[in-house]
């Protein structure tokens, strides 16, 4: 559950890695596959000024920003899961973008939640 607005964000101390291990702990015990996804959609003023930008070039920010908000917020949920099951660490972190309208997609953080020590 996310906190109402204008509450603080609790923070999870949880190690993370992108690889099998975390370098310099032991995997003790293995908790399992732990999943964290949100779906976004696209903002009619940013796609108005993505169409202009596709015309000259260049980055299109409005979407860079959309996707870090939604691989932190991916991250984050995943990282809710993990501490749910007792894990202080996750190893092989991965992401994956899917559509799911028009318009839409869901951006999702996986990985395997662990207890190292």
């Amino acid at each position: 559950m996310a906190p109402a607005e204008g509450q603080p964000v609790q923070t999870i101390e949880m190690m993370m890695s992108n690889t099998e291990t975390i370098p310099g702990h032991s995997i003790v015990q293995m908790l399992g596959v732990v999943t964290g996804s949100t779906v976004r959609a696209k903002h009619i003023g940013k796609d108005i000024l993505a169409g202009f930008k596709n015309i000259v070039g260049g980055e299109l920010k409005g979407y860079t920003e959309l996707l870090q908000e939604a691989r932190a917020q991916a991250l984050q949920r995943l990282v809710m899961e993990a501490s749910s099951r007792g894990a202080n660490a996750i190893v092989n972190i991965r992401f994956a973008t899917s559509a799911i309208a028009g318009g839409a997609a869901e951006l999702m953080a996986y990985g395997t939640a662990v207890v190292v020590g």
